[in-house]
Protein backbone atom coordinates (compact mmCIF):
# COMPACT_ATOMS: atom_id res chain seq x y z
CA UNK A 1 0.00 0.00 0.00
CA UNK A 2 0.95 3.88 -1.13
CA UNK A 3 -0.21 6.29 1.57
CA UNK A 4 -0.58 10.49 0.37
CA UNK A 5 0.45 11.95 3.40
CA UNK A 6 -1.25 15.14 3.89
CA UNK A 7 0.74 18.45 5.32
CA UNK A 8 0.34 18.46 9.09
CA UNK A 9 0.97 14.75 9.04
CA UNK A 10 4.29 14.87 7.30
CA UNK A 11 5.17 17.47 9.47
CA UNK A 12 3.80 15.89 13.04
CA UNK A 13 5.98 12.33 11.75
CA UNK A 14 8.90 13.83 10.93
CA UNK A 15 9.01 15.90 14.14
CA UNK A 16 7.67 13.32 16.29
CA UNK A 17 5.13 15.41 17.19
CA UNK A 18 2.55 14.05 20.13
CA UNK A 19 -0.47 15.03 17.81
CA UNK A 20 -0.15 12.16 15.75
CA UNK A 21 -1.04 8.50 17.60
CA UNK A 22 1.40 5.89 18.05
CA UNK A 23 -0.06 3.61 15.98
CA UNK A 24 -0.19 5.79 12.74
CA UNK A 25 3.46 7.06 13.54
CA UNK A 26 4.45 3.23 13.69
CA UNK A 27 2.57 2.35 10.79
CA UNK A 28 4.20 5.49 8.59
CA UNK A 29 7.48 4.35 10.20
CA UNK A 30 6.95 1.04 8.31
CA UNK A 31 5.58 2.61 4.89
CA UNK A 32 8.59 5.04 4.85
CA UNK A 33 11.23 1.87 5.43
CA UNK A 34 9.63 0.22 2.11
CA UNK A 35 9.31 3.72 0.34
CA UNK A 36 5.70 3.84 0.50
CA UNK A 37 4.95 7.66 1.46
CA UNK A 38 3.73 9.96 -1.13
CA UNK A 39 3.83 14.24 -0.97
CA UNK A 40 1.82 16.16 -2.89
CA UNK A 41 3.99 18.80 -4.49
CA UNK A 42 1.86 22.01 -2.87
CA UNK A 43 2.70 20.49 0.75
CA UNK A 44 6.09 21.73 0.05
CA UNK A 45 4.48 25.18 -0.69
CA UNK A 46 2.55 25.15 2.67
CA UNK A 47 5.49 23.99 4.96
CA UNK A 48 7.70 27.19 3.66
CA UNK A 49 4.40 29.25 4.15
CA UNK A 50 3.68 27.71 7.96
CA UNK A 51 7.26 28.42 8.56
CA UNK A 52 7.33 32.00 7.23
CA UNK A 53 4.31 32.86 9.51
CA UNK A 54 6.51 30.88 12.05
CA UNK A 55 3.63 28.15 13.20
CA UNK A 56 6.80 25.75 11.73
CA UNK A 57 8.99 25.41 14.27
CA UNK A 58 12.16 23.86 13.02
CA UNK A 59 15.77 22.95 15.14
CA UNK A 60 17.96 23.57 11.36
CA UNK A 61 17.64 26.25 8.85
CA UNK A 62 14.37 26.05 6.52
CA UNK A 63 16.31 25.09 3.52
CA UNK A 64 18.13 22.05 5.05
CA UNK A 65 15.32 20.85 6.84
CA UNK A 66 12.61 20.85 3.45
CA UNK A 67 15.58 18.66 1.49
CA UNK A 68 15.83 16.49 4.51
CA UNK A 69 11.83 16.16 4.76
CA UNK A 70 11.65 15.55 1.12
CA UNK A 71 14.21 13.52 0.17
CA UNK A 72 13.48 9.99 -1.43
CA UNK A 73 14.52 8.33 0.98
CA UNK A 74 11.74 9.73 3.46
CA UNK A 75 9.35 10.65 0.53
CA UNK A 76 8.58 10.65 -2.91
CA UNK A 77 6.78 14.04 -4.12
CA UNK A 78 3.84 13.57 -6.27
CA UNK A 79 3.98 16.54 -9.33
CA UNK A 80 0.84 19.18 -9.81
CA UNK A 81 0.17 17.49 -13.23
CA UNK A 82 -2.75 17.94 -15.54
CA UNK A 83 -4.69 14.54 -13.93
CA UNK A 84 -4.36 16.36 -10.75
CA UNK A 85 -5.60 19.35 -12.22
CA UNK A 86 -8.52 17.39 -13.88
CA UNK A 87 -9.64 15.94 -10.58
CA UNK A 88 -8.88 19.22 -8.90
CA UNK A 89 -11.85 20.79 -11.73
CA UNK A 90 -14.06 17.28 -10.38
CA UNK A 91 -14.07 18.17 -6.40
CA UNK A 92 -17.68 19.69 -5.32
CA UNK A 93 -17.38 23.46 -5.33
CA UNK A 94 -18.96 23.09 -1.58
CA UNK A 95 -16.14 21.22 -0.95
CA UNK A 96 -13.17 22.99 1.12
CA UNK A 97 -12.45 26.45 0.47
CA UNK A 98 -7.82 26.39 1.29
CA UNK A 99 -6.36 26.17 -2.43
CA UNK A 100 -3.55 23.73 -0.71
CA UNK A 101 -5.98 21.16 0.73
CA UNK A 102 -7.79 21.33 -2.46
CA UNK A 103 -5.12 20.34 -4.56
CA UNK A 104 -3.99 17.48 -1.99
CA UNK A 105 -7.33 15.81 -2.10
CA UNK A 106 -7.30 15.99 -6.02
CA UNK A 107 -3.35 13.98 -6.10
CA UNK A 108 -5.06 11.49 -4.42
CA UNK A 109 -7.62 11.26 -6.24
CA UNK A 110 -5.98 11.57 -9.77
CA UNK A 111 -3.61 9.16 -8.58
CA UNK A 112 -5.62 6.91 -6.77
CA UNK A 113 -3.78 7.26 -2.93
CA UNK A 114 -5.07 6.70 0.13
CA UNK A 115 -4.79 10.04 2.14
CA UNK A 116 -3.41 9.87 5.90
CA UNK A 117 -5.39 13.31 7.55
CA UNK A 118 -6.65 14.08 10.65
CA UNK A 119 -8.43 17.12 8.95
CA UNK A 120 -11.91 17.57 9.91
CA UNK A 121 -13.07 18.74 6.76
CA UNK A 122 -11.37 16.55 4.41
CA UNK A 123 -12.64 13.44 6.68
CA UNK A 124 -16.21 14.26 6.66
CA UNK A 125 -16.25 15.15 2.75
CA UNK A 126 -16.11 11.59 2.02
CA UNK A 127 -14.47 13.46 -1.60
CA UNK A 128 -11.52 10.98 -1.19
CA UNK A 129 -10.20 7.43 -0.18
CA UNK A 130 -8.83 7.79 3.46
CA UNK A 131 -6.06 5.82 5.19
CA UNK A 132 -6.40 3.46 7.84
CA UNK A 133 -2.92 2.75 10.01
CA UNK A 134 -3.51 -0.79 11.33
Amino acid sequence: MTVLLDTHMWVWWLLGSDRLPKNERAALDRLASRGALRLAAVSLWEAQMLHAKSRLTLNRPFDTWIRDAAAAGVVQIVPLDVEVVIALNGLPASFHGDPADRLIVATSRAHRIPLATHDREIRRSRTTTLWKAG
